[in-house]
């Protein structure tokens, strides 16, 4: 149980948190750049809450302060962007093989997304992170995503502000519309992207068979 007399020293886990699991995954996405391979992984960005943000919604989800650190788990908030929605997968599969990280809770709203259209995966995981006071498991969400589901979503959420939450139905029903079109999207860029991969496989076929010929006829 946490008692927040400090919120400077209650927030610097989650700071700190961020700060690690920003690197750690930026390095990872820098791993594949050097094999030369496709990265999942295309941007990272991390957050933490801000105070205000922090007591508003300890309201609405009826907390005392010192359940806040136990009970609230986007405190600290991790977004990893994707070209394409397979990549989505490969990042989720890389999270749950990770040592300093226990994933406790996961949505794919993605396959089944939210009746506004949302898509997007959802983890909530605890890190491990090293303090001079010892190893402390510290709450975290990540949200994994496309870049087109980004948009779409940053533009919800920026509806949703200046609506107060309350958009109007005209305007709700075409971001449902824009949602699937660009879920549209992302799927013929998948397609595409797997026709390059096989033509270029065949290129390389072509050519090696092409190779072999030559060989046997000197």
């Amino acid at each position: 149980m946490v008692y927040i007399h400090n919120w400077d020293e209650f927030l610097q886990p989650y700071e700190l948190t961020v700060q690690e699991l920003k690197l750690k995954l930026e390095g990872i996405r820098a791993q594949y750049w050097k094999k030369n391979i496709h990265s999942p992984i295309e941007s990272v960005r991390v957050r933490v809450k801000t105070i205000n943000s922090i007591i508003d919604k300890s309201k609405r989800m009826e907390l005392r302060l010192d359940e806040i650190g136990e009970k609230m788990h986007d405190i600290a908030g991790v977004r990893i962007t994707c070209q394409f929605v397979e990549d989505i997968y490969s990042v989720v599969s890389l999270l749950k093989k990770r040592s300093d990280i226990e994933i406790v809770y996961e949505r794919d709203y993605v396959t089944y997304p939210k009746e506004s259209g949302y898509r997007s995966y959802h983890l909530h995981g605890y890190y491990n992170l090293e303090t001079i006071d010892g190893t402390r498991k510290v709450l975290f969400e990540v949200q994994i995503r496309t870049m087109t589901m980004n948009v779409w979503a940053t533009v919800e959420h920026s509806l949703n502000y200046k609506y107060e939450d309350e958009i109007p139905e005209a305007i709700r029903d075409k971001l449902i519309k824009a949602a699937e079109a660009a879920f549209n999207l992302d799927e013929q860029i998948s397609q595409i992207r797997n026709e390059i991969r096989e033509a270029q496989q065949q290129f390389i076929l072509k050519k090696l068979s092409q190779f072999k010929g030559y060989d046997e006829n000197r």
